[in-house]
């Protein structure tokens, strides 16, 4: 039997290492996690996608995106034609965003984050008192990849300025019904996980390897 290829897209700046602790059926799927580049200078995220979409090189692939990384997907699915497409702790359109991002927007006030000071995760970990905090902050330097002022003011302008508004009806979503980022509250048909946060993917892990097989092989209606 053919394996299917799955394709695992992290969350802003994250790298491919949230999903670690994954595993899939090696006799039924071939696991193929994505990264992401540098943005070019003023690059469109349809742009950005299509360039993304390059570097999925089989056909009828699954694709996962959590967080960011699902707004990118779906932005992807235009240029592939997909098995399916799965989201992780995202939205599906701007009506899904919470009243802070669309207050965000419409301020403008994203573009005063002090997105430099991610860089300085080192020094915070040589200067940070307490082992609690330095766990933290190891683990966050762990899972971040990209984290250059010019990708992380591209990206969370992407986030904010996110446009769709009408769902993808092919999108599987699933989605904790204590994200803190994006609160279920906002979010319809979904897949719920009781008790899971924006970071599900990471300390959720045993859910997805029990039901992500089953929810990847069940026939569309």
């Amino acid at each position: 039997m053919t394996k299917i290829p799955v394709y695992f897209m992290p969350g802003l700046a994250a790298s491919s290492s949230i999903f670690e602790r994954i595993v899939l059926p090696s006799e039924s799927f071939e696991v193929i996690l994505l990264d992401w580049v540098q943005p070019k200078k003023d690059e469109t995220l349809v742009s950005y996608a299509q360039r993304m979409a390059e570097k999925v090189v089989h056909e009828n692939a699954v694709l996962v995106g959590v967080s960011f990384g699902g707004i990118l997907v779906q932005e992807m699915a235009a240029f592939l034609n997909l098995k399916k497409l799965i989201i992780i702790s995202s939205v599906k359109t701007r009506d899904e965003m919470p009243r802070r991002i669309k207050f965000a927007k419409m301020t403008k006030a994203y573009k005063l984050l002090p997105t430099s000071l991610l860089n300085n995760v080192e020094k915070l970990i040589k200067y940070s008192f307490g082992n609690v905090i330095n766990q933290k902050l190891k683990l966050y330097e762990k899972f971040l990849h990209l984290r250059n002022k010019e990708y992380l003011d591209w990206a969370i302008e992407q986030v904010v300025c996110w446009e769709r508004s009408v769902p993808d009806p092919k999108v599987i979503h699933i989605h904790g019904d204590l994200d803190e980022v994006f609160p279920a509250k906002n979010i319809n048909s979904f897949i719920p996980i009781k008790g899971g946060t924006h970071i599900m993917i990471l300390n959720r892990f045993r859910w997805f390897n029990q039901y992500l097989p089953d929810i990847i092989l069940k026939p569309e209606i």
